[in-house]
């Protein structure tokens, strides 16, 4: 296995600001520009805090029973949620006040994305993957998918729209009532993430292994072994290394020349309990990873895997997002602390 350097450069992070909401974080997003954080409540609340300060702009109703997802669209105008009350909710990220609303088509809504462009929201709630413009208005509606929508992703650069579910892996549009490209595989595949480019795409699966296709040929690999099922993935900037989770250390496979097939993954973060949260960097090979026992680290990738820094939260780790511009990184925990940490040297 690839060594990993636990050298004397590893360094505390230094805390730019610590904030609170009211219940377990379930979602954690930077605005495009990095001047905002939204953080998500599992029983619902939503709060908008100020990028640079940590002061609460706005304290957002959220969703009654309960939010699920947070995204910001491309200008970082509106902040969309998703909910257990059937319900994709838009906010002005100016005045907080509520957009427009849309009914997902079951009792509970999985997934919101909106495209790169920033027109188009997708929700994903059941069987039922919706298309919705600016104003709310329904553009297009599937309801072909063979078993309730795990995640959904939108290509890089494009108005493709990825969704999975138990059997099938499949691309969209928002004008076409039919998928563009079907991948299917017999198995429950519960997370999916497109490399940069949009070359490759993986998916983290219930059972306990890893699915990863190239999009062009559709050739497809699997890699198996992993403690337990993988909820867990991080492309790095160029879309060379795929970071999984899926039990107490992280595994990251070299996508580089032909791919993963046949190499030795390198592992690092070697913990006593689950990885829960990780984030490549938006450039350079440089990864974040939280896991239950509360211990945030940072890892620059590569042949010697070397460690960066550490700070400990104190509670499970449910999330990481890194600032837009890569040189802060926001952590938040089971029990709704939300933290923003310098990383300078890096």
């Amino acid at each position: 296995m690839p060594g990993v350097n636990g050298s004397d450069r590893v360094k505390a992070l230094g805390e730019i600001w610590l904030g609170e909401v009211d219940d377990h974080v379930i979602d954690l997003t930077w605005s495009p520009d990095g001047s905002r954080l939204a953080a998500a409540s599992v029983g619902g609340p939503i709060r908008m805090f100020d990028g640079a300060s940590g002061t609460i702009q706005h304290k957002l109703a959220g969703h009654g029973f309960g939010t699920t997802a947070l995204c910001w669209s491309s200008f970082g105008t509106l902040l969309a949620s998703a909910g257990q009350d059937g319900l994709a909710r838009t906010w002005n990220a100016t005045t907080g006040a509520e957009q427009f609303r849309v009914e997902g088509g079951s009792p509970w809504v999985e997934r919101v994305a909106w495209s790169p462009p920033g027109d188009v929201l997708a929700t994903a709630s059941g069987r039922t993957l919706r298309f919705w413009n600016m104003s709310g208005q329904l553009l297009n509606e599937v309801t072909e998918h063979p078993s309730t929508i795990a995640d959904i992703a939108w290509r890089p650069r494009s108005n493709e729209l990825a969704s999975v579910a138990y059997g099938q892996l499949a691309l969209w549009k928002p004008d076409r009532p039919e998928p563009v490209r079907e991948f299917t595989w017999k198995g429950s595949m519960l997370a999916l993430a497109w490399s940069p480019h949009g070359r490759y795409i993986a998916t983290g699966d219930q059972d306990s292994s890893v699915h990863f296709w190239i999009v062009k040929t559709g050739h497809e690999l699997m890699m198996y072994g992993y403690p337990t099922k993988v909820r867990t993935l991080s492309w790095d900037s160029v879309g060379r290394y795929l970071a999984t989770g899926g039990g107490p250390h992280v595994t990251i496979w070299d996508c580089d020349g032909k791919g993963p097939a046949g190499t030795t993954p390198i592992a690092v973060d070697r913990r006593r309990t689950l990885i829960t949260a990780l984030a490549f960097r938006p450039s350079g090979a440089v990864l974040a990873v939280g896991g239950e026992d509360g211990a945030l680290r940072i890892w620059r990738v590569g042949k010697e895997s070397e460690k960066l820094g550490a700070a400990n939260l104190g509670a499970e780790i449910s999330k990481v997002a890194w600032h837009p511009s890569g040189r802060s990184l926001a952590a938040s925990t089971a029990t709704g602390t939300v933290a923003v940490f310098e990383a300078p040297w890096i």
